[in-house]
This record gives structure tokens, sequence and C-alpha cells, in this order.
């Protein structure tokens, strides 16, 4: 593991599944974490595993989707913990599983707002702080790989994650010279909450894991190693990338 003292993490929807394993990783590495939810009590349930690793942590309750309560967030999160080193967008929502031909655009647009322009607002605000600061940074944007793969039934969750692809590209491009780097994060099939009301379903769980060479699901811990990499500030030269860990299936 890299050593992360003195860095500071922002991680979003870092009170539970694969914000939650990303943000122990980085603490485990010696970062001090920011997480935002909308769950009180979840954020404070994630602070309590992550004190564990004697590091400082703040939780703030944030709608990335709201402007205004992303800049609020972000400024105390700077107040609190002096600086923000490296972004992780992990809030997001599933969305309603049914066909395309029944699906509103009320739907649509509420997963858009939080997966797409929580995304913007949050990166937007990292950017901003570290371009200021003058000292460089890393941002990093949980797509998925749903990006890559059909996802039938998930429509708007596939179209905001493909979407953060593009957004990462151009960010890389256009914050490089600030030293500020920009990669994405492709997680692959996942054990957490939001595929809660799939993991019964034995179909299902039986045709993803027999489609992924490791032969199971990723537990959200297995997240923590890959995010210390992405903040690391020694990978200087690694931006504009789209990193897949999802156990090999997208390649298979």
């Amino acid at each position: 593991m890299h050593d992360l003292s003195g860095h500071v993490a922002l991680v979003t929807g870092g009170n539970g599944g694969i914000g939650l394993g990303m943000a122990e990783g980085l603490a485990g590495a010696g970062a001090d974490i920011a997480i935002w939810g909308t769950n009180a009590e979840k954020n404070e349930k994630a602070v309590t595993r992550l004190l564990d690793h004697e590091v400082r942590v703040h939780t703030e309750v944030c709608d990335v989707s709201d402007p205004n309560q992303v800049t609020a967030a972000f400024d105390r999160t700077v107040t609190v913990l002096g600086k923000v080193d490296s972004v992780f967008t992990s809030a997001g929502i599933g969305g309603p599983v049914r066909p395309f031909t029944d699906l509103t655009l009320a739907e649509w647009n509420q997963v858009l707002d939080i997966n797409l322009s929580g995304t913007f607002l949050t990166l937007q605000a990292g950017a901003r702080h570290l371009v200021e600061r003058g000292e460089g940074g890393a941002l990093i944007a949980v797509s998925s790989t749903a990006a890559i793969h059909g996802a039938p039934w998930h429509e708007a969750y596939a179209a905001s994650k493909t979407a953060i692809l593009g957004l990462t590209r151009a960010l890389a491009v256009g914050l490089a010279q600030s030293r500020i780097r920009v990669n994405a994060l492709l997680p692959g099939w996942t054990d957490t909450g939001m595929l809660d009301s799939a993991r019964g379903w034995k179909t299902f769980v039986n045709n993803t894991t027999s489609r992924t060479p490791a032969g199971r699901w990723a537990d959200p811990t297995e997240y923590g190693r890959v995010a210390v990499f992405l903040a690391d500030p020694s990978q200087t030269f690694h931006t504009g990338d789209a990193v897949v860990v999802d156990g090999g299936y997208t390649v298979f």
C-alpha cells in the first residue's frame, strides 16, 4: 500500500457499498477522509469504521444533484480538513428496472440528475479547488461496466455511466496543465445494497457469476487498493484512463 499520510480524499456515496470500500482503503493508507451521503445515520456508521484507521474523518449530508448543497458541503469540508487532494464520485442510484418502453421522463431525469449532473457538480467543485491551490491532485469518476456492455432495462443508468467516460476524458485533457489527473473507475458486479433485490434472483446471480472468469461478484473492500492507486500523487503520468475492475467480465 502507498503511504497517503497528509492526503485528504473526498468520497461521495462513501457511507456504503463501493464508496465505503474505497474510503476504507484510502484511510488504511493514511489519508484523511470526507464522506458525503444523504443518510446521516449511515454516514456516522461509516465514520465509526474509518476511525479505526486513526485518521481524521468528516461527513456531510449532501444531495450531489443540488448545486447549492455541493458548494456548501465542499466549503465545509475544506474548512474542517484544510484541503482536498482527491475526489471520488461514487454517489449514484440504479434507477427503475423496467422495459425501456415503459420508462418515464421523470425516472430518466432522476437517474441522470444524480449520476451524471451530481458527478459534474462534484468534480467541478474539486477542480476549482485544485486549480486554485496549484498543487495538482486527482479526480476519479465512478462509472460502471454498464458503460461497456449492454444493460437492458437499465438504459438511464447505462447512459449516465457512459457519459461519465466522455466527461473524464475531456477533463483529463483540459486539466493536465494544472497537474490534475482525471480517471474513471468501472466496477463490475459487486455485492452492494444496489443489488439487494437481484441477489435473491438465483438465475441472475448464476448468469453473472458464470460469465465472470473470477467466478463471483466483488466485495466492496476490493476497490480500496484501486482507490489508493488512483489517488496516489506519485502516479503523475496516469490520466484519462478507464480502469475496469470486474473479475474479467467484460473481456470474457
